[in-house]
């Protein structure tokens, strides 16, 4: 018989984040103020940059497309995160937490190739700048959004259907918030050392070798930037790049400390406090950081209110 017919879980109990009805309220007023922002920075990157002419260039592009996977990232557990905290109900369908699993971490693994590919931008922009306009152009960044999404459901998407064909024959519960794939394996009642390994793979290549290519191109852009003659230039510059670093650095040191180590059995606290880091906390901060300090943007975003405070 197939695997899922051996199946006698029909749904998955989430432990959540917090054990007291005072906390799980106090979460969910933070956690709800935290989505909240997220969909409104990230909206309005998206609105802002489409429809103002001079923000039609290829890092705007980039950091369109970039709102926009944040927030179907984020929407992918929050919602339910969110719903749990406020009516206590902990449980998950058997095909919910699959397609959560696979969303989560295909949208995820998109992240990741997206800010190395926004880093690879801000390269050729600093460091090659009479080429940009020639090597950046509408193909080839297309190109590369696109290559985004089909390596991140090329690595994912195997490990997920194999973990999907597993029988779950009980116990169900996870110490998370969100359907975890390590807490997931371990809930079979079969082997998964083959899946573990295969995954733990795919992370070895995916988290260091996005994180060299970004911390290459930024280190190249620091080089560029020390050889600018004007100091205001210089730490105009340096604002900048600092603080993509600081999120480059949250983001990548909280994955590669939760995902390339072995699994906890049975799940830790402190792996839940990491997972919000990076899928929640820099999420948060990711739009003013990359997008609403830019100068060009404040000015359209200025623009815009003041038009729509003028229709009013």
């Amino acid at each position: 018989l197939p695997a899922m017919n051996r199946t006698t879980v029909v749904e998955f109990v989430l432990l959540g984040l917090a054990n007291s009805r005072h906390l799980e309220i106090t979460l969910f007023l933070f956690l709800a103020l935290a989505y909240f922002l997220i969909l409104l920075g990230n909206f309005s990157v998206i609105s802002i940059t489409l429809v103002n002419n001079f923000l039609q260039t290829p890092m705007y592009y980039f950091l369109r497309n970039f709102a926009l996977l944040e927030i179907t990232f984020t929407s992918t557990f929050m919602p339910s995160t969110l719903y749990s905290l406020l009516t206590e109900r902990k449980t998950i369908s058997l095909p919910g937490c699959f397609l959560q699993m696979m969303f989560f971490y295909c949208l995820g693994t998109c992240t990741l190739f997206h800010m190395a590919v926004m880093s690879m931008d801000r390269y050729v922009a600093i460091c090659h700048p009479l080429h940009y306009t020639a090597i950046m152009n509408n193909r080839f960044c297309l190109q590369l959004i696109l290559s985004c999404w089909a390596l991140s459901f090329l690595f994912m998407f195997p490990p997920t259907i194999m973990t999907v064909q597993l029988p779950f024959c009980g116990p169900n519960v996870m110490n998370h918030f969100y359907c975890d794939a390590s807490q997931l394996l371990q809930l079979s009642c079969t082997d998964t050392r083959f899946i573990e390994e295969l995954m733990f793979v795919i992370l070895i290549i995916i988290l260091p070798g996005t994180l060299t290519v970004t911390a290459v191109s930024y280190g190249c852009i620091i080089v560029t930037i020390l050889h600018i003659p004007s100091s205001a230039g210089r730490k105009k510059a340096f604002s900048t790049c600092s603080a993509h670093l600081i999120v480059v650095v949250v983001f990548y040191s909280t994955c590669i400390y939760r995902y390339i180590r072995p699994a906890q059995r049975g799940g830790q606290d402190s792996d839940k406090v990491l997972s919000l880091f990076f899928s929640v906390l820099t999420q948060v901060f990711n739009p003013y950081i990359y997008s609403l300090r830019n100068k060009q943007v404040k000015q359209a975003l200025k623009e815009r209110i003041l038009k729509f405070s003028g229709s009013l």
